[in-house]
């Protein structure tokens, strides 16, 4: 820890350092009144991993809004969108490009939410604002600079929907929950990343909300899916061949996972014995409840989680205030509307 504050205190006085001298002329920095006068704006779109499926929709939602944006106000949007294939060097360097080059305003779905202080030192200096998305960094490096914001769904309201979903079903017809009347439900775990905060959150608050429901639980494993439905069939099958008969829940931190615990389903041939849970409301999640292979989803409002990032962004870039077009919690944060979806 003791490192990370050096390592922070580093780069906040290299930008500082930076910032002088643009103001003084000395930097390469561009100017931020010549670029408020243009009738384009340029905006990074920095992805941890583009083949994510919820990243990918809000990737489409946003070039939709991009577009939507030029039609109302006749500004020319131009978005230059990067994978960082889940290497945070190779985003940082990207970042450090798209700056260099005079866009407008970053937006960031960072690989490492502990590491987005390059980041940040570097759009600091060069006074280039940025909205974190979908990945929240560290509250610390947020405050750096009131340049900063974060828009994303809240874990722990996703976990809570999640949970009810699962107990309101419970409440309603025990039998159709624990499916072999032995007065306990035992449940498998499909976690996103070890250290990404959503997936401690979702994890904590959706067993929090189950037991609060009085729903028996029986823990019988869990494991790490990275977020990835491949992954998740892998698991899902293993667990399947050790408990035969016994899984009667699946909760999932995501749709993509759940998804890839009803493909291990299918192939051993027992789909509809066990109920599968999933979070996001990805189009193939919203299918498979409406198939009857998925118990329920959390569903996030994409367009609106998109609208609020681009939002954010374009106001920037153009040196207009974003709380003045959205409500933001503490001046930096937007929280993206969540519903609970049951299959039936």
């Amino acid at each position: 820890m003791g490192n990370r504050k050096m390592q922070t205190g580093w780069f906040l006085a290299a930008a500082l350092a930076l910032a002088a001298l643009c103001v003084l002329g000395l930097g390469q920095c561009g100017s931020r009144e010549q670029r408020a006068e243009k009738n384009s704006i340029r905006l990074g779109i920095l992805l941890y991993r583009g083949d994510d499926t919820f990243v990918g929709t809000l990737r489409q939602s946003l070039e939709e809004q991009a577009k939507r944006y030029e039609k109302e106000t006749g500004i020319k949007v131009v978005l230059n969108i990067e994978d960082a294939k889940e290497n945070q060097n190779t985003q940082n360097t990207q970042a450090e490009r798209l700056i260099s080059l005079g866009y407008d305003a970053l937006c960031v779905n960072i690989v490492d939410r502990s590491m987005a202080s390059t980041i940040i030192a570097n759009a600091m200096a060069a006074d280039v604002p940025v909205v974190f998305f979908n990945r929240e960094p560290v509250e610390e490096d947020l405050q750096l600079w009131e340049k900063l914001y974060y828009v994303g769904a809240d874990a722990k309201e996703s976990a809570v929907l999640q949970g009810n979903l699962v107990v309101d079903k419970y409440q309603q017809d025990p039998s159709s929950i624990d499916l072999n009347g032995d007065g306990k439900v035992n449940y498998v775990l499909l976690e996103g990343e070890t250290s990404h905060q959503d997936s401690l959150i979702r994890t904590e608050w959706s067993i929090q909300t189950l037991m609060d429901g009085g729903v028996p639980l029986e823990k019988l494993t869990g494991g790490i899916a990275n977020w990835e439905r491949n992954q998740a069939s892998a698991l899902t099958e293993q667990w399947l061949t050790q408990f035969p008969g016994e899984i009667e829940l699946i909760i999932s931190n995501n749709d993509d996972m759940a998804l890839g615990a009803l493909d291990a389903m299918e192939r051993l041939n027992i789909m509809d014995k066990i109920n599968v849970v999933g979070i996001d409301g990805t189009p193939a999640g919203m299918q498979a409840l409406e198939e009857g292979a998925l118990l329920g989803t959390v569903q996030s409002d994409r367009t609106e989680y998109a609208h609020a990032i681009f939002t954010i962004a374009a106001a920037m870039a153009l040196e207009e205030k974003p709380e003045e077009k959205l409500t933001l919690s503490d001046g930096k944060y937007y929280w993206s509307r969540q519903v609970p979806v049951k299959r039936e």
